[in-house]
């Protein structure tokens, strides 16, 4: 079925592409010969072209990616991995959140038209920053109360040699996993936070501590045995579930996600002029939402397991962000009123013709 599913949506969207025209515009520059004959170049290798570039990478598109990840994909793992909550729900609380939250990229968009682009993928940007780690801490509470009440119940210690721990972010074949390696992530696969007591010199051995229940040595069954016998909930209680509380913030989440995107088409667009539009806004949107909004989920595990708190992944989106929002606030200006019909120039500023 998802064979078939995929198939006939490729074959729509190729009916579609081929339906498509160049813009009037572009068009126009062809004719007249004003197309870049070295775009690649010309994007990428000419001042102030280049410039532009990597502020519309660094100060726009990379925290819209992590925002937009954020707020779909890390929620969902959050909700099944950390929250163990069933698949069949937390791919139908998502959904409900999507739905709801979907026509506002075309509320923002059209906001965007009225009082500017930046403004609002820079405060969709700064409440992302601000607003996540309050938010999935709300998240655990209104989905999986019997997971939080462990938590404060139970004091989590891995004790273990830090020179033997390692940071996973690519894991494959060539991975080498340690018996820290092993215990950290085991542990932050239960959805729990941990202290981490270093031993060095202690080498591969490894020791959990459960309140004062205390396991010696690396042993699954042993660890599982221990958390069970301290109550730990291996899965949220559908019957427990705050729908309401949680579909609020999911849609909370959906609603940055449409602040930052609705109008960042646009924002490119009006960005760059028109012999080298596709080739420029191509890269940093591509890296901003294929790099930093994809590696998104990759690190912030990775982060969770060295760290020992299961909040501590979100520190990366919000780095991203915070980032985003000062570089864009500094540097870049806003795109509303381009004339691209006119634009011979980097982002000139003239009277709109939309």
């Amino acid at each position: 079925m998802p064979f078939v599913i995929s198939l006939v949506l490729l074959i729509f969207s190729i009916y579609i592409r081929l339906k498509l025209n160049e813009t009037p515009i572009f068009q126009k520059m062809q004719a007249e010969g004003k197309g870049s004959k070295r775009p690649l170049t010309d994007s990428f290798f000419k001042y102030p072209n280049n410039k532009y570039v990597l502020l519309a990478l660094i100060g726009a598109t990379a925290g819209q990616g992590v925002v937009w990840y954020t707020g779909q994909f890390y929620a969902l793992f959050f909700l099944t991995i950390t929250l163990k909550v069933f698949y069949e729900t937390a791919y139908l609380l998502i959904g409900i959140s999507l739905l709801i939250g979907t026509p506002f990229f075309i509320v923002f968009g059209w906001l965007s038209d009225k009082i500017g682009r930046l403004k609002i993928i820079m405060a969709g940007c700064l409440i992302g920053a601000l607003a996540y780690i309050p938010l999935f801490q709300a998240l655990t509470h209104y989905v999986n109360p019997d997971l939080e009440a462990f938590q404060q119940k139970n004091q989590i210690t891995v004790t273990a040699d830090p020179a033997t721990c390692a940071l996973h972010v690519f894991v494959g074949p060539w991975s080498k996993f340690s018996n820290c390696d092993k215990a950290q992530d085991f542990v932050t696969k239960l959805g729990v936070s941990f202290k981490i007591d270093p031993a060095p010199g202690t080498g591969d051995k490894v020791a959990l501590a459960i309140g004062s229940t205390k396991v010696e040595g690396w042993d699954p069954a042993k660890w599982t045995a221990a958390f069970s016998a301290a109550g730990y909930p291996k899965a949220a209680d559908p019957k427990k579930i705050d729908w309401f509380m949680t579909e609020v913030i999911l849609v909370f989440m959906v609603i940055l996600v449409t602040m930052v995107y609705g109008p960042i088409a646009a924002f490119l667009v009006e960005l760059f002029p028109t012999n080298i539009r596709y080739t420029s806004m191509s890269l940093p949107y591509h890296i901003g939402n294929g790099w930093f909004g994809g590696m998104l989920p990759l690190l912030a595990t990775a982060i969770v397991a060295a760290t020992g708190n299961i909040y501590a992944g979100l520190w990366y989106p919000i780095g991203v962000a915070a980032i985003t929002f000062i570089v864009g606030l500094i540097f870049l200006s806003e795109t509303k009123d381009t004339d691209i019909i006119e634009s011979s120039g980097i982002a000139v500023q003239g009277k709109g013709t939309r």
